[in-house]
């Protein structure tokens, strides 16, 4: 069931629908649309609704979504795309705008319709009163990794497929009933996840930057302790010494990371507090268990309760 932001941005989109066919740039509906997405739990997304879609993502599960290099293939992808798919609130604000320039797409233009950013579709969390470079790798609007909330997944999901019926009207009983059924199927599975997290509630672990604190929310798991000095920057041993300092009378179950982080920082302190170092998929995987959006967050259950039933024994 969309949330009540999810109904306001429908219903502004509703107005897009006009703005699209004004300005001609509703995709051919002839042709099945180009979706470019900026990462890959947005390609997963666009997927599911709009299956015959062409759809290409900019990074992958081990690359850090933050730093990404404007390469001709993906100078060409955005230049053909109908609709872009990102997740806004700065986390590609060091690529992407180089990339929109370069391609020259005006459907794919910040502003335009053929531009979704789904951080404007729900609220974010973490949002700084003030913001300056001491203060590290922090986003302004809120912390952009949104989509490790199920139940803001479900919000996007919504916003997207009125995004795509907005710029190509003649699919859009098409996305509307793609959405429909992902929406039946997703719901359950919030309320088998709810009650996985309900073991973990309450449970601590040490984490490297805030990319799951979404799902630590959701889930009631607390992260005690960052191995990162300030949000973006590498651990540095003073930094990991205090950490150990923090955490060794109680130890957090397990020491949490993203797939493409540097795993010596998070084993130093594992091994001194003798729990395991978890490298997890923060986005959908190329393959493997977490191949899919609802396989991104079996897995993550499933390797988090292996750890703290293990650090219960």
């Amino acid at each position: 069931m969309p949330s009540e932001a999810s109904r306001r941005t429908i219903r502004r989109l509703g107005a897009v629908v006009l703005c699209a066919a004004a300005l001609g740039l509703a995709a051919p509906s002839a042709r099945a649309l180009t979706v470019f997405a900026c990462e890959p739990e947005w390609a997963a997304l666009a997927r599911e609704l709009a299956p015959q879609a062409e759809i290409v993502s900019a990074t992958h599960a081990r690359q850090d979504p933050h730093q990404i290099e404007a390469r001709p293939a993906l100078i060409a992808a955005l230049r053909r795309a109908d609709i872009a798919v990102c997740t806004g609130a700065s986390l590609e604000v060091g690529w992407l705008p180089m990339l929109q320039e370069r391609a020259g797409n005006r459907r794919a233009t910040s502003g335009a319709p053929g531009m979704f950013f789904a951080a404007d579709a729900v609220e974010l969390i973490d949002i700084p009163a003030k913001v300056d470079r001491s203060m590290g790798d922090v986003h302004a609007e809120g912390n952009p990794h949104l989509h490790l909330d199920p139940e803001r997944l479900a919000t996007v999901a919504a916003a997207l497929a009125a995004r795509l019926a907005a710029i190509d009207p003649a699919g859009a009983a098409g996305y509307e009933s793609a959405n429909a059924r992902w929406q039946a199927d997703w719901a359950p599975r919030i309320e088998g996840w709810r009650r996985r997290a309900a073991s973990l509630a309450g449970r601590d672990v040490a984490v490297q930057h805030s990319s799951f604190q979404y799902f630590w929310r959701w889930t009631g798991i607390r992260p005690v302790a960052d191995i990162e000095p300030k949000p973006g920057l590498p651990p540095t041993l003073g930094h990991l010494r205090q950490v150990l300092g923090q955490v060794q009378a109680t130890p957090p179950f397990a020491v949490v990371q993203t797939l493409y982080q540097d795993p010596q920082p998070g084993q130093w302190l594992a091994e001194r507090i003798d729990r395991p170092l978890l490298a997890l998929p923060s986005t959908v995987t190329a393959e493997g268990p977490a191949a899919s959006l609802h396989g991104l967050f079996d897995e993550l259950f499933d390797r988090l309760s292996q750890a703290a039933a293990g650090a219960s024994r």
